[in-house]
């Protein structure tokens, strides 16, 4: 219903007793009955985790918000829609200021829609916006208070040799990610998973191939929807690693220094405790080894659209249709 909500989660795993005023249910005492004054002391208990609705942002939406975004100074948040961006206050509800706005007077002019929004890690008065034309556009509210024409744009020129009628839905960017230095941004396509330096609008400086076996699938692909999914991307704490899903319950990891990849499997098989992941892998035609998956046998249903990465430790959740997994690695090491 294009409504933000901003809630607190706390941790309990001790409670104070010995209370002057209270007894241990913490009804008040007949104050007639306190002769004497003791100090409360924490007791151990079984963990509790409470989760408590603390703010709700209503109507600043038109259409479904598609990503936030909590800024460096602790105070804002942007939010953003296939149009706009707004920019919050978390201490003020019913009013935002609108940053963004691409919606044209006619809406049949409407060319790209917004896909998702980032603000910079360091900088406040930076962030980004991805768009369903493949292009990221890096925009400084210093410069203006309706950041629509104030940035710097990031698109990689189309090569005319891969120039296909499903081109333009394949090269919609679906994430849109900052590194934690603040140096690199990570971007996710339908194939693709691309590094750009701030430094460099031109064209990014790593390219890694997601699933490229799915580019003679295309087709069957547009007619199932399939090619409209949005796959999200992570970091890892130290910017060295890259994560993003894919089909079949599987997901991808690229090391950045030994170039190195990974495709791993989220499943009730991989989920007991200890259990250690296989890398899995994809043929396509030809011979076959015996662990291999054959591309015609993948599940599309089962999709890995959401990653998150622990922000200093190797620790990774992964949501696969309706199973949250978290995976730690145990020997704390960058790949496995």
């Amino acid at each position: 219903d294009k409504t933000i909500k901003l809630w607190k989660i706390t941790e309990r795993d001790k409670r104070p007793e010995g209370y002057n005023l209270k007894d241990e249910e913490g009804k008040l005492k007949d104050l007639s009955t306190v002769t004497s004054l003791q100090v409360p002391v924490l007791k151990p208990m079984d963990l509790m985790v409470e989760v408590t609705p603390r703010r709700i942002f209503a109507n600043g939406h038109t259409y479904h918000v598609n990503s936030i975004s909590v800024n460096s100074d602790c105070e804002t948040y942007m939010s953003a829609d296939d149009l706009r961006i707004n920019l919050w206050h978390l201490a003020i509800t019913d009013r935002s200021f609108n940053i963004v706005d691409i919606k044209p007077a006619n809406m049949e002019d409407l060319t790209e829609v917004i896909t998702a929004s980032e603000f910079h890690p360091h900088h406040c008065n930076l962030f980004v916006y991805s768009s369903s034309k493949g292009s990221l556009r890096l925009c400084d509210m210093r410069a203006s208070a309706l950041c629509d024409k104030h940035f710097w744009v990031y698109e990689e020129p189309e090569d005319p040799s891969n120039r296909s009628f499903f081109s333009e839905i394949i090269s919609s960017v679906s994430d849109v990610k900052f590194s934690h230095s603040g140096r690199y941004m990570l971007t996710r396509d339908y194939l693709t998973v691309k590094v750009w330096d701030l430094n460099m609008e031109t064209k990014p400086v790593e390219t890694y191939q997601v699933h490229d076996y799915l580019r003679s699938k295309l087709c069957s692909l547009y007619e199932n929807d399939c090619i409209f999914d949005k796959f999200e991307c992570a970091w890892n704490g130290s910017d060295s690693v890259i994560m993003t899903g894919a089909y079949n319950n599987f997901f991808r990891m690229f090391d950045r220094n030994t170039k190195r990849d990974v495709t791993l499997e989220a499943s009730r098989e991989s989920s007991k405790p200890r259990a250690i992941l296989k890398p899995r892998r994809v043929c396509v035609g030809g011979k076959r080894r015996k662990d291999d998956i054959s591309v015609d046998s993948l599940d599309f249903t089962k999709k890995i659209l959401h990653t998150a990465w622990h922000p200093t430790e190797n620790i990774i959740a992964i949501a696969a249709t309706n199973n949250l997994y978290i995976f730690q690695d145990k020997v704390n090491s960058e790949m496995h």
